[in-house]
């Protein structure tokens, strides 16, 4: 049997892995930064400090990922990263509830709580990805890619709706309450739906030679790491997925507090926008998914362009929400927000097939090494992007008059990004196609379902 045994079935499995790393997250990156900004008071650097920790953490990613490459099996690491994913989020929910009696006690276990978000995160998806780019045939992975991925979208949806509603009216307990719940469910569902997978067969064998071999190459992973940073395909998509991401992630962590602070809302109602908004990216990667597939067939460039396009209308979208605040409660503001959540699908649909179908180019036995690597890329993005937009937020409101002109100011510069964003697409495409044409091909993997 081909070691490319995964059908459609065990894919939705795995896509249910990513459903249950979504729900801790949201609430961990949105929920959690509301509360400290609205509720506790706590200036905007504090929780994007918090998200920026966990981020940073995630550097190692590529270590994780070649721990996996080594070890022959992903799903200790799957299950063991989720246990870990959720542990941190019970404790970060610990800490909010601490701040109003114990402010010290909560910051340092706030810190710890946040390391624990990203290691565990960090080691659950960078092996998930890894074990679908070594399991999946290559014709399905992009496609297998954008569905998991939705299904992660999908539990941002759900946790966002159904947390949304539980912690109305708010308190301290009821969101720790909620959190353990999520997470009891989270790791339930990770076990379930990975249990067997790994133990089929998977159509080769390792040989005592290859792993002594892999023990010995264990010491050496600043080695390993070398190897793959040389490989100029996965270097320039690195310095992608960084850049992009950046744009991507700017909005993150100012979008709710902006939507409490401007047009006040309860936290419940600001959890339930950004379900909103997830339900927007959820929508436009399974639009252009299925469009990307059929048009592909018929014309070049097409998963480029959409690429080019999302991010252009993503920073309509920013415009649209700098203008928001001056108007105020009028503005039709769930609307803008699925919009911009739509947009950010668009583009991150291509990047996602890119990451999978670069993933097992080059040397072999490395899949979880090369997604690490832009696992890696993303989190310093995400953690940037997050960080920088809070104290831009902490040093606009310090300068401007009124609130919304400091929100407004810094979701035009967030535009400003996604267009210095799409710009870099275009020019990765052009040099793509001078500098090698298979680069240029795999950077549209979604086509090749």
């Amino acid at each position: 049997m081909s070691k490319y045994h995964l059908s459609w079935l065990d894919i939705i499995r795995l896509g249910l892995v990513q459903t249950a790393l979504g729900g801790i997250v949201v609430l961990t990156t949105s929920t959690l930064n509301r509360v400290m900004v609205v509720e506790l008071a706590l200036p905007a650097m504090v929780p994007g400090f918090l998200v920026a920790l966990h981020y940073a953490v995630q550097m190692s990613r590529p270590r994780w990922g070649y721990g996996s490459d080594i070890g022959g099996r992903r799903s200790p690491w799957i299950i063991g990263g989720n246990a870990v994913l959720g542990l941190g989020a019970v404790l970060a929910a610990v800490s909010v509830a601490a701040y109003s009696s114990t402010p010290t006690i909560a910051s340092v276990l706030a810190v710890v709580a946040f390391v624990l978000v990203g290691i565990g995160g960090g080691a659950c998806g960078t092996s998930l990805l890894a074990f679908l780019a070594t399991h999946v045939a290559p014709s399905r992975r992009p496609a297998a890619a954008a569905t998991v991925w939705m299904m992660m979208i999908f539990g941002f949806i759900l946790t966002a709706a159904t947390a949304g509603n539980l912690l109305d009216p708010y308190s301290a307990v009821r969101l720790v309450e909620v959190t353990v719940g999520v997470a009891i469910v989270s790791f339930t569902l990770t076990v379930l739906a990975i249990w067997g997978l790994e133990g089929k067969p998977a159509g080769h064998t390792q040989n005592t030679t290859d792993k002594t071999e892999q023990r010995l190459t264990s010491r050496a992973f600043l080695d390993a790491r070398s190897e793959v940073w040389s490989e100029p395909k996965a270097r320039r998509f690195t310095v992608f997925v960084f850049v992009s991401m950046l744009a991507f992630s700017a909005q993150d962590l100012i979008l709710e507090p902006f939507a409490g602070l401007v047009f006040a809302l309860t936290p419940g109602e600001t959890t339930k926008l950004s379900g909103v908004q997830h339900s927007g990216v959820f929508t436009g990667m399974l639009l252009i998914g299925i469009a990307g597939s059929w048009l592909s067939k018929r014309y070049e460039g097409v998963m480029r362009a959409f690429t080019v396009a999302g991010c252009v209308l993503s920073a309509a979208a920013l415009a649209l929400l700098s203008v928001a605040g001056s108007i105020g409660p009028g503005w039709p503001l769930v609307e803008n927000v699925f919009l911009l959540g739509f947009a950010n699908g668009v583009f991150a649909v291509a990047a996602i097939g890119s990451m999978m179908g670069l993933a097992g180019d080059g040397r072999e036995n490395r899949e979880g090494t090369r997604m690490g690597l832009w696992g890696a890329a993303q989190a310093i993005a995400f953690g940037l992007g997050g960080f920088l937009g809070t104290i831009a937020v902490d040093v606009m409101r310090a300068l401007t008059d009124t609130i919304a002109s400091a929100y407004a100011t810094v979701f035009l510069a967030e535009g400003l990004l996604f267009i210095v964003a799409a710009i870099l697409a275009m020019r990765i495409s052009v040099r793509a196609l001078r500098q090698s044409d298979n680069f240029v091909d795999e950077l549209e993997p979604a086509t090749r379902a």
